[in-house]
Order: structure tokens, then sequence, then C-alpha cells
């Protein structure tokens, strides 16, 4: 089954940090933060949709648990609320995301859920507008995931744009094409997460990355286009 062209974006010190507000001082003398050239990157790729994980998602969804105290038993594993995108999905295994509005920036929610997410939550979710697919399995694998994304809501290109582990999951399930990475000349130095974490196990003799593109931006910023392909 086709899924999505993904591509992972992402902004990174020169040491592999994901946190902005941790990197030193930019050339110009101004402690930036990099979202305008993210921005910028993000709106040239023109996604159907972009996905990052719980946390991310908890700080934009603003919403307090609130089950409605009686609901039919709501639909499995896909409940489709608005077909036309853009969408922005967050993984949530445990159900423990909740909203105030069905939108993000007046992008459609979708929630990928685990499979062993209660009913209660799911009856939350339609009560509130928003779309969700729960996993096939205990592991959440990502492939059959994105396929109903392409399948369900017509995403043709989706941006993952989560914290390491979410961006290293992607990598290690073979799913992402392009890796972006807009380069800032800072560096962290502490031992915070690096914008892609695949556990124990890595990513060695899993992905190869071959350049495209390597372009200039202001402030001594470089953005990195890399084709990224599973290692057989």
């Amino acid at each position: 089954m086709p899924r999505p062209h993904i591509v992972c974006l992402m902004t990174s010190s020169l040491d592999g940090r994901l946190h902005p507000s941790r990197y030193t001082r930019s050339p110009d003398g101004t402690p930036k933060n990099w979202s305008a050239a993210y921005e910028a990157a993000h709106i040239a790729e023109q996604p159907d949709a972009w996905l990052v994980g719980r946390v991310t998602m908890a700080e934009m969804a603003k919403g307090a648990p609130h089950p409605p105290a009686a609901f039919a038993k709501p639909p499995r594993p896909l409940h489709i609320e608005r077909r036309d995108g853009p969408f922005a999905i967050g993984i949530d295994r445990s159900g423990k995301l909740h909203f105030d509005k069905p939108d993000v920036g007046g992008d459609a929610v979708i929630v990928l859920l685990g499979r062993d997410v209660p009913d209660s939550h799911l009856a939350e979710l339609v009560g509130d507008g928003i779309s969700y697919i729960i996993a096939e399995d205990a592991e959440m694998t990502l492939a059959p995931l994105v396929e109903t994304l392409a399948k369900a809501f017509a995403i043709q290109k989706l941006l993952v744009e989560g914290g390491g582990h979410v961006n290293g999951s992607f990598f290690a399930a073979g799913v992402i094409d392009e890796l972006i990475v807009i380069l800032a000349p800072a560096l962290d130095g502490a031992p915070n997460t690096a914008i892609v974490e695949a556990g124990e196990a890595g990513l060695k003799g899993k992905v190869s990355l071959s350049l495209r593109a390597c372009d200039r931006l202001d402030n001594g910023a470089v953005r990195l286009r890399y084709a990224v392909t599973p290692d057989v």
C-alpha cells in the first residue's frame, strides 16, 4: 500500500542538539532561536500534514481530561472527522492528549493512538471532532499507520518534526525519505536529547544518507537536504 513521502525537518546545533533556547549566541550578536528559517523551510515543503510527539503536541492541545459521562461505543481502529487538510498529527500511545479545539492553527488534528487506549478517551476525541487512527499492534508499528494516513486522509507529503525519540522511531522503521536540517552556527554542549534518538540499537545498518543540497542561510546557518534510503 502506498504511504506518504515523509520528510524529517529539524533545527540542530553543530553538536546535534534540538533545543535552540540552549544554543550559544548567533554571529550577529542576538540569541537567535532560528524559528524564522525553520518556518520558511516548513512552508517551502508544502506538506499535507506535519507530525510531532505527545509532549510537543500537549503544548498546543491545551485541554484537560473531559470524557463524556455516557457514550456509544466509539469506532475502532479509525475515526474520520475531516478528509481535507492540512493536518496536525500527534502520536499519543496511552491517550494522554486532551484538546480544547479540533485544530492547531487551523490544521485539523489527527491522533495516532496505541492499541489499548480506552473507549472513554476515544469518545472524548469523537466529541471534540478529532480524527484518530489506532495502531494494530502493541508495538505501534509505524508503517501501517502512515499507510492509513495516505489512504484515509489523502496525505501525500508528511513532515516529521518530532523530538529525538519520535524522529528515531521513524528512521528505525525505514519510512523516512528525506532529512532536512537547519544547522545553526551554535553549540549546546550539555547532554541533551539529539535530533535523532534510536536507543541502544542505534541506526547503523538501517539507513543511508545521500546529500542532495546545501544552502547558506542568514546569520551563518546552513540548510542541508539528504535523501534517506533503508539499508538492505
